[in-house]
């Protein structure tokens, strides 16, 4: 089951990744491209996914 967590919060906080450099400009090719809104949205769910991992690997029950 920790492994799944881990897995899922990897892949949103990939996906974040990808967002946030693609509303920068740094990717292209998407109607996302150089949109300052996808650079916010890809910071909020890069963060919801190191919150992810967080508590995917806390300790206790």
């Amino acid at each position: 089951m920790r492994l799944t967590k881990n897995l899922l919060a990897l892949i949103v906080l990939a996906i974040g990744a990808l967002w946030a450099l693609q509303g920068v400009g740094a990717i292209g090719g998407s109607f996302m491209t150089g949109q300052s809104q996808w650079l916010y949205t890809g910071i909020v769910t890069m963060l919801v996914g190191l919150m992810g991992l967080v508590w995917a690997n806390r300790s206790g029950g």
